[in-house]
């Protein structure tokens, strides 16, 4: 067996805290308010937060939670460690100060997390600096989404991602590996759109001698139901998924193969930072065919986005990371449980901000294999996609 099945990924999420914590309350910084303005060193605001919500899942797909790693003696974080719905309210309401206008819950699986749809409810309650409600939205694989959609939308969720990596059964219960049907996760796809999510997306990640037979049947499948769906390159996110770039196939690689069948024509994204380029079904005459709907491809491999990224990560244990690919967390959870004041969250989440400069991808094929820095990056299913 390689090293990559024993190592505790457990002592790398602590090993991952930084020294923040008492950094951002030190006399010596300024305390900084938050404006709703706040900038990167690279001048990108804050405007989206990813909340990982539970770092457990019930699949174990070979690119994100894969089973030699995460098996049944896996060390999870106890529940005493995770942030409670109130903290986790309390942080987002800090964050929606500093100009964060869309939330994201996601996991792990959020949908195993106990009665979410009470945090829904506290989050859908908050509003941006200028007075409107959050974009609230909810990445999931769909296992349990016919059972939870409606309460979800009650509670105030807007909009759902479905993750699904293939119709043929196999394929899907091959990558899943814990034998989970696709028409399961199509049932919930159906259910969230009757309780009136829209558009619901579907991400599929694209794995080049896996699943990459699927392309087409998924956008035959999806085309004219309402469903966006998106393409994903295969990321080297985290250190168990044994990522390998001829694994990787281009985003441009789908889209000729799309295209071939089902004529594309290139649109406008839909609003500043968006991860994925959006292509519209083209009727003859070489106009957008609505009714047909769109696809969308994510090239965090072979074209970055790091120069417009405007999202922050927070952990299942309230650790925030700047970037996913990112080998070092800021430890929010600690300032919380001291007994810290709004005023002093912000001003710690306005230093940490205000000196990130990661651009991971951006610079990916420069970098050796082995940077020598040390630093294991954080896994996926830890901070979310």
């Amino acid at each position: 067996m390689t090293s990559r099945t024993t190592i505790p990924l457990i002592d790398e999420r602590r090993a991952a805290r930084s020294p923040s914590t008492a950094l951002t309350l030190s006399p010596l910084l300024p305390l900084l308010p938050a404006t709703g303005l706040l900038g990167d060193q690279l001048g990108r605001p804050l405007h989206d937060l990813r909340i990982s919500v539970t770092d457990r899942c019930n699949f174990r797909c070979s690119y994100c939670m894969p089973k030699e790693v995460f098996n049944k003696d896996y060390p999870y974080l106890p529940h005493a460690a995770l942030l409670s719905f109130e903290e986790i309210t309390r942080l987002a309401g800090v964050f929606a100060r500093h100009g964060v206008r869309k939330i994201r819950l996601t996991g792990g699986e959020p949908l195993l997390r106990k009665n979410l749809e009470q945090l829904v409810a506290q989050l859908a309650a908050l509003q941006s600096v200028d007075g409107q409600p959050l974009d609230l939205t909810l990445t999931t694989n769909g296992s349990l989404l016919a059972r939870k959609a409606q309460a979800l939308r009650d509670a105030g969720l807007q909009r759902v991602t479905v993750s699904l990596d293939g119709l043929d059964d196999a394929v899907f219960r091959s990558m899943n590996d814990v034998d989970f049907p696709v028409r399961d996760v199509l049932t919930g796809i159906e259910a969230a759109q009757r309780a009136g999510f829209g558009p619901v997306k579907v991400n599929m990640v694209v794995k080049r001698g896996t699943n990459d037979q699927q392309i087409l049947p998924m956008a035959r499948h999806f085309r004219g139901t309402g469903v966006v769906l998106r393409f994903i390159e295969y990321m080297d996110v985290g250190a168990t998924n044994g990522w390998r770039m001829d694994e990787v196939m281009p985003s441009s690689e789908v889209v000729a193969r799309v295209n071939a069948e089902l004529p594309l024509l290139p649109l406008s994204p839909s609003s500043l930072g968006e991860t994925a380029a959006r292509w519209g079904y083209a009727r003859p005459d070489g106009t957008h065919d609505t009714a047909a709907g769109e696809i969308g491809v994510i090239s965090s491999v072979t074209q970055a986005f790091c120069h417009d990224c405007n999202r922050a990560r927070l952990s299942t244990e309230g650790q925030l990371y700047l970037c996913l690919f990112a080998s070092q967390g800021h430890d929010l959870r600690s300032l919380l449980r001291s007994g810290a004041t709004d005023a002093q969250l912000a001003s710690a989440i306005a230093h940490i901000w205000q000196g990130r400069d990661d651009r991971y991808s951006e610079l990916r094929a420069s970098m050796p294999a082995d940077s020598g820095t040390g630093a294991r990056r954080v896994e996926m299913s830890y901070i979310g996609g």
